[in-house]
């Protein structure tokens, strides 16, 4: 098949979809324009931030659409590209979308709230207890996979003779230096656009500038650092980007890599378009190898791979961590969750086409992942696939590999940043006695002084997602596909829950939940019995990881089984339209604060005070 007519046709489906399914979901639950987002009422200058719809969109797209969409395509394509396809269509319009928007919605109605705090509210306090815990251990491996394949992706190729092959490391090493300034860059631009009020098309300008200059100072000077050195580097990153005031890093960033993205899928479109034009768009890769392969069978296999191309757990923490705390507007919500989700899927698409126009280059020496070869990855893949692009509409052959390179490093290092930011406020959480969104903000007496800490609450995350980091991707992947997936099944729940609970139509979730949860639970049945099966023939570093993932794989499906029996059992036994949407002005911790001064009012006053009347 061409890849130009794959890539019309599914970015007619997608558009269709936000047009019409988003907008009705919109319609259905009841979004309101006039209603004051927790953005706006809740102001701290910390996590609750308003922002412009595109700075809200900017922070939700480029923090989920991170190696998810090109790195779960890929490896999924060993069924055959036909099936990945109608998987990341269909389950990107009905599951993704659908998910994180209402993840979205349903904090924004909660004053903010996580998804965690939406489980307390809906379910229970031990739901939400056991929620948190299982979000700390996914947002873990999470930050063990895509720090594996950063660094993976930054670190240098030896030479035979040893040392650094530096025509060969060259666009890793520029990308690393690139990445390190983002943080610096984002900063001052951050403060910038602040300090100066910027919006609008002058902050785009300053963004745009800022880039040139950063790509133009790491093709000067590259950085040529090992696996394990550009490890500490990201894991250094992360504790600040996870503790840090989200205006101050998370969101400047956010803006400038979503501006890159957007150029990378403009060029990706216009490559596509050229190479077909020149004759070469056409997919070699097979459309269907079966139903079976060495990964194992289609179902499950399949749907936990492709993760965030059509529906991703992850995504929720995002939608109700961090960007319901953002969104100005309640019509924002629409573009922000729902357009966000299938803007992801269509770069799914492109991975699948590029992957698939790729595939006989990259498979002719053995080398290429699609047929699960070491040598080729899905983002080298990726990366080359738009390289080769991008030069034939004229771009030069170096800049276009390390821009390729620094863009697909960025797709998993926004989610990165993300991941950490969402893992440490489910640590603290966890310790937190108020079920509020502002608990963390409040609860500074006795522990929490320490366990409510961003700081030590980031680090005790980053520990042993450094530990799992040194399995690779490869061995944490399947893991992180069925946690991810189950992560999302347990989402619809809820948003059943809430649903009902508030007299909305729930009826659309329902089908996802089944599958999800029947999905995932057989790929985590699995992923035990492959640890079990590698601990007996492993070496001491590997059976390590071994045992280190099958502790995790066992507590994820206890816990996802006790969270998704409790939600369902609640779905069944709430009454429709039992608890409202929360009062914009009573939170609990709100109500505290008005009982506090209430109390204050009734007290008998000093005489100093009366004579001083």
């Amino acid at each position: 098949m061409n890849g130009i007519v794959l890539m019309l046709l599914a970015a007619v489906v997608l558009a269709a979809a936000y047009l019409l399914y988003g907008r009705w979901l919109a319609k259905t639950w009841g979004v309101d324009a006039d209603a004051i987002t927790p953005a706006r009422r809740m102001e701290n200058g910390k996590d609750f931030t308003p922002a412009s719809a595109f700075t809200a969109f900017s922070h939700q797209f480029s923090s989920i659409c991170g190696a998810g969409p090109v790195t779960g395509t890929i490896v999924a394509m060993a069924f055959g590209w036909v099936p990945v396809v109608l998987w990341v269509l269909i389950g990107g319009v009905f599951f993704g979308a659908v998910h994180d928007f209402g993840a979205l919605y349903a904090s924004m109605k909660n004053n903010g709230k996580s998804l965690a705090q939406l489980i307390e509210k809906y379910i229970g306090k031990t739901g939400r207890r056991l929620f948190l815990l299982f979000s700390w251990l996914f947002c873990i491996i999470v930050i063990a996979a895509f720090t594996s394949m950063v660094c993976g992706t930054f670190k240098y190729t030896a030479a035979a003779e040893g040392g650094v092959d530096f025509t060969k490391s060259y666009a890793a090493g520029c990308a690393g230096t690139i990445s390190i300034l983002f943080t610096f860059v984002a900063i001052a631009f951050g403060w910038a656009r602040q300090k100066l009020s910027l919006d609008g098309a002058k902050e785009f300008v300053l963004a745009v500038v800022s880039i040139v200059v950063m790509f133009a100072v790491g093709m000067q000077f590259p950085l040529y650092l090992d696996l394990n050195q550009w490890i500490a580097v990201v894991m250094v990153y992360l504790v600040f980007a996870g503790a840090m005031p989200i205006q101050l890093l998370k969101q400047p960033r956010d803006y400038l890599t979503t501006i890159m993205m957007v150029v990378m899928i403009v060029c990706a479109v216009l490559g596509i378009f050229v190479l077909g034009a020149q004759g070469n768009a056409d997919i070699t890769a097979p459309a269907f190898v079966g139903f079976s392969t060495k990964s194992g069978m289609m179902f499950p296999v399949l749907f936990v791979s492709v993760a965030c191309g059509a529906l991703s757990g992850f995504h929720s923490l995002v939608s109700s961590g961090t960007s319901s705390k953002q969104v100005s507007n309640e019509e924002d919500a629409v573009k922000v969750g729902y357009g966000a989700m299938v803007l992801e899927s269509f770069v799914g698409i492109l991975a699948i086409i590029v992957a698939g126009i790729m595939y006989a280059d990259m498979n002719t020496a053995g080398t290429g992942a699609l047929n699960n070869g070491v040598a080729s990855t899905p983002f080298q893949i990726f990366a080359a696939g738009i390289a080769r692009g991008m030069q034939a509409f004229g771009v030069d052959g170096t800049v276009a590999t390390v821009f390729m390179t620094m863009n697909v490093s960025a797709l998993a290092l926004t989610s990165l940043d993300a991941v950490a930011r969402i893992a440490r406020t489910s640590f603290s959480e966890f310790f937190a006695s108020t079920n509020d969104a502002l608990a963390l903000d409040e609860e500074k007496s006795g522990a929490m002084k320490v366990l409510g800490n961003p700081w030590f609450a980031t680090v005790v995350t980053l520990v042993p997602g450094l530990a799992l980091t040194f399995g690779g991707y490869l061995a944490i992947w399947p893991l992180f596909g069925a946690s991810n997936q189950l992560l999302g099944g347990m989402t619809m729940i809820t948003l059943a829950v809430f649903c009902k609970c508030t007299g909305r139509k729930g009826a659309m979730l329902y089908v996802p939940v089944a599958f999800l949860l029947v999905c995932t639970f057989t790929s985590l049945v699995q992923s035990i019995m492959g640890c079990a099966t590698a601990l007996s023939a492993g070496t001491a570093a590997s059976v390590f990881n071994s045992v280190l993932q099958l502790v995790f794989a066992v507590l994820l499906i206890v816990l996802g089984f006790i969270v998704a029996y409790n939600c369902l059992k609640e779905l069944f036994g709430k009454a429709a339209g039992s608890i409202p949407d929360e009062e914009p002005e009573w939170t609990e911790l709100g109500r505290k604060n008005v009982a506090a001064a209430a109390a204050d009012a009734r007290a008998p006053k000093a005489s100093g005070d009366v004579a001083a009347e």
